[in-house]
């Protein structure tokens, strides 16, 4: 048998077992997902059972000898770079030598764990009450010092779990952005606080209808280019996107009938994400290359359609007079300049996911350091609502009411992410730097939105982001699309400063 034909049989067994193990994946995606949707909440206990078996399955089928001496025998096949064949060896021995290092008990412990926690999350949610996620934060911080200490780092236990939603960064590098950000921003907020009775937005704050709302979000949802035959809309606590594959992807917002700009842009930024799994090639689905390459480039996506697109003028030229139709009550008295400066107020506020674009990376600033100070030992969980109401009052100047406001607004900690919330703010930096590239290559973009036409734009994004896949890491993408050598905070700080400078009239 020839060598090529030899190589040839290698990669089709690769292929055939690494389908098998994200098969596994996506049915605990599909839990995962029924778990935050419709799952009673008595299943509670049953589904942690269910989705510890499967990614106990998962991690030893994915963990065996045979994978890693097929792994070892395709590195040096001299497939081209840039193949399908070579990404695909590159991005499975790099999560294999990851999962090798994970024992299979601390695998199974922390699904157990993480699934249990997001229940309790909710309840605790819901009844404002951090004692009664205490306890289970206190294990999931262990179990994320666990998984740190086997992957193992140099000197930052949070490089470990950095690189496990932004591969190859290092916590010493979102600091440098971080620094960048925070000497521009904090200023720029205390400059538009002094300006802050400029722009009112009470209109958001009346009552609309929530079914109005869901109906109207599924409007701009579908024109951006969210295909409903191959994913759907429903409820959820926290807003989120799952695929289990290309051919299914489902997404999850909000309503609150006080708050209308929750569920709008909570739906055009899942909307995002969504877009991005839809987009990968068709013959990358069901092998280990679809869906994003980090978190910090799937965020990029989802801020970009919330904020740059979302949240321009342009966009609601096309949109406006359709959302007054839907609410002529609240609306039909508001011009579009009011309620484009509603929609971009500026405010220290509570929630995260409701803030606007200046304060935004706020809150994820205090995150990023809160967590490092829980994995280091220098913050006990208990000590944990005290710190995080400090740190918000540091930043933002205001104290949250309670812990649902505060500390147990976010799902990620139930599930376990420690390390994820940095990727947002490096997201939103880089959806810039793409879409001035887009831009640069499409100038009458604006022009196309205010006719709600994005095709166009859509269109880059699936040429230059989204058909590859996990086939480049996130610098290589930059860098083949922009040709920036990584991340660059000048053009989102650019961004903010013209913007916010024109509807606050800063400088006048």
């Amino acid at each position: 048998m020839s060598e090529e034909k030899k190589l040839n049989q290698k990669l089709q067994r690769l292929q055939s077992l690494l389908k098998d193990v994200t098969n596994l994946n996506n049915a605990s995606a599909l839990l995962g997902w029924d778990q935050q949707t419709y799952m009673p909440p008595g299943g509670a206990a049953a589904r942690a059972e269910q989705l510890a078996t499967l990614e106990k399955l998962a991690h030893q089928l994915f963990t065996t000898d045979e994978i890693g001496q097929l792994l070892a025998d395709l590195a040096d096949a001299g497939f081209e770079y840039d193949s399908d064949e070579a990404a695909l060896v590159r991005v499975a021995r790099r999560e294999y030598d990851l999962a090798r290092k994970l024992p299979p008990a601390l695998v199974e412990e922390m699904s157990r764990t993480f699934s249990l926690a997001q229940q309790i999350w909710q309840k605790a949610r819901a009844e404002k009450d951090f004692s009664q996620f205490q306890d289970i934060l206190a294990k999931i911080v262990d179990l994320n010092i666990q998984a740190a200490e086997a992957y193992g780092y140099d000197d930052n236990i949070y490089d470990a779990l950095l690189n496990q939603f932004e591969p190859g960064m290092k916590t010493a590098e979102v600091d440098a952005v971080f620094n960048q950000l925070k000497a521009e921003l904090v200023p720029l907020v205390q400059a538009i606080s002094a300006k802050k009775e400029t722009v009112d937005d009470s209109p958001l704050r009346q009552n609309f209808d929530e079914q109005a709302q869901w109906d109207f979000g599924l409007i701009p949802l579908r024109a951006i280019g969210f295909d409903f035959e191959r994913g759907r809309q429903d409820k959820s606590a926290h807003p989120f996107t799952t695929s289990f594959s290309v051919n299914d992807v489902r997404v999850t917002t909000r309503v609150y009938k006080d708050q209308f700009a929750t569920a709008i842009f909570g739906t055009l930024h899942e909307g995002g994400h969504a877009l991005y799994e839809q987009g990968s090639a068709a013959e990358l689905d069901g092998t280990m290359l679809a869906g994003g390459t980090s978190l910090g480039v799937h965020e990029s996506q989802s801020r970009l359609w919330e904020n740059v697109v979302g949240r321009s003028r342009a966009f609601w030229q096309f949109y406006y007079p359709r959302l007054q139709e839907f609410f002529p009550a609240q609306l039909g008295q508001v011009s579009l300049d009011d309620f484009y400066r509603a929609i971009n107020r500026v405010e220290p506020s509570f929630i995260r996911v409701e803030a606007d674009e200046v304060t935004y990376n706020l809150h994820i600033f205090l995150r990023f350091e809160l967590e490092q100070e829980l994995l280091t030992g220098r913050l006990a969980v208990a000590d944990l609502p005290a710190a995080w109401n400090a740190k918000m009052q540091s930043y933002l100047g205001v104290t949250p009411p309670d812990d649902s406001q505060g500390v147990l607004q976010d799902i990620h900690w139930s599930g376990g992410m420690m390390g994820y919330f940095p990727t947002y703010t490096l997201g939103n930096v880089m959806s810039l730097q793409f879409y001035n590239r887009a831009l640069a290559d499409i100038p009458d973009l604006p022009e196309q939105f205010a006719r709600g036409e994005f095709g166009a734009l859509l269109g880059w994004f699936r040429e230059h982001i989204h058909r590859h896949g996990r086939k480049y890491t996130a610098t290589e993408l930059i860098r083949r699309t922009t040709g920036d050598d990584g991340i660059k905070a000048g053009p989102y700080l650019a961004y903010i400063r013209q913007k916010y400078s024109d509807i606050y009239g800063l400088g006048e």
